[in-house]
């Protein structure tokens, strides 16, 4: 008959305190223990993850901070060598317009010189041909002379003479 009136009591809708503190009790040492064993490993993680994320942040912005950098970096470097290649090109032109101007000077000169030593050698070969000549003339002379000393010759005959000995002389040669 007691279990029955504590069954009775229950459900009648009797205060009983000692159920309402051991409840109290029993889910603030429940939260203790959630939170000393679940709730604080739980927020560590998430404290590490957040943590974790937020340098991995950091990190990508410092990484693109230093890939700006370098391709900035990069596109000077690219410029300058471009300008470098450029002067290079114009040197190069100018220092063929150089030679180019040396080549022709120096052909111009040599031909000059060969021109010279050319009509130096053509002078040379007509005095040389003027004197062979005057030495025939001279042989061909004296050989008249005494031709025309050894017989009289009438004027037709001495002009016979002359032919003669002119085509004599052209066959000499």
């Amino acid at each position: 008959m007691l279990i029955n009136s504590y069954a009775l009591g229950a459900s009648a809708g009797a205060f009983n305190g000692g159920d309402i503190i051991f409840t109290i009790f029993t889910f603030a040492l429940l939260l203790l223990l959630v939170k000393k064993l679940a709730w604080g490993p739980l927020m560590g993680v998430m404290k590490q993850r957040e943590e974790y994320v937020a340098s991995e942040i950091e990190e990508a912005e410092k990484s693109r901070k230093e890939a700006i950098t370098y391709l900035d970096e990069q596109r000077e470097l690219l410029k300058e060598a471009r300008s470098e290649a450029q002067l290079l090109i114009e040197n190069a032109k100018k220092q063929a317009d150089v030679q180019r101007q040396e080549i022709t000077k120096v052909a111009h000169e040599e031909s000059e010189r060969m021109k010279e030593s050319a009509k130096l050698e053509i002078e040379q070969q007509k005095e040389h041909a003027v004197a062979a000549i005057r030495e025939q003339v001279a042989s061909l002379s004296v050989l008249i002379a005494s031709k025309v000393i050894e017989k009289e010759l009438s004027s037709e005959d001495q002009e016979k003479l002359i032919n003669e000995y002119i085509q004599e002389a052209g066959e000499g040669r």
